[in-house]
């Protein structure tokens, strides 16, 4: 069990990072990434915030942490200079909230986050056929998300994926202790998402390898 998108209070989840990792670990995931949301008003203050923790942490726990962010409702040409600041400040897991059926994200969001060179599109639900090529050429991951409004559009987005050979992964977008993912639900989600089992292990190699770009470790040899 992997998971690239949580959240906790340092934007609007329930736990704090300690609790949200120790139920993860409870929960049997061998990585989690902690991705709160973020602007140019706190990127600074909390990847720092969440630098600070994994760097403390990480040393007594065998699951592995990542330190990310999810940047969302930035304005398009705002992107890329948030992406690039946010790996500066320490950030191993970009996230881009995505253009997705239930917010109003502003046109142009997705582009300009594939192009930008983040690590996944969350929840892209509203995402074209053009985008998802361009995400396949670039590397970009696109979400399968088991929250229930973004997971709307979850069936488009693996089509799409899947014809244009773009990667995936599958995340719980977490916000309090109910939404981390058992097995069971996540195989619920998937399968209910269009993806045969084939597919389900294909995506399970994806985000181990994943997890060992972000945080090279022997943990998963």
């Amino acid at each position: 069990m992997i998971d690239l998108h949580t959240h906790t209070f340092l934007s609007d989840g329930e736990l704090s990072p300690a609790e949200l990792v120790r139920r993860a670990e409870h929960a049997g995931y061998r990585a989690v990434g902690i991705t709160d949301h973020a602007d140019a008003s706190n990127l600074d203050d909390l990847i720092s915030a969440l630098v600070q923790f994994v760097r403390e942490t990480q040393p007594f726990l065998k699951i592995r942490i990542i330190p990310g962010v999810e940047l969302t409702h930035v304005p398009p040409g705002q992107i890329s200079g948030l992406v690039r600041r946010a790996r500066q400040l320490g950030a191993r897991l970009v996230l881009l909230h995505g253009e997705s059926v239930c917010e109003p994200v502003a046109m142009g969001t997705n582009r300009a986050g594939i192009e930008a060179g983040i690590d996944i599109l969350a929840h892209p639900g509203i995402i074209s056929e053009e985008e998802v090529r361009l995400a396949a050429a670039n590397g970009i991951h696109l979400e399968i998300s088991a929250r229930f409004s973004h997971g709307l559009g979850n069936g488009r987005v693996v089509s799409l994926a899947r014809d244009a050979g773009a990667a995936l992964v599958i995340n719980s977008d977490a916000h309090a202790p109910s939404d981390i993912l058992t097995p069971n639900w996540r195989e619920k989600v998937a399968f209910g998402s269009g993806l045969t089992a084939d597919e389900m292990e294909r995506i399970n190699k994806t985000m181990i390898s994943l997890v060992e770009k972000l945080v090279p470790s022997t943990f998963f040899a």
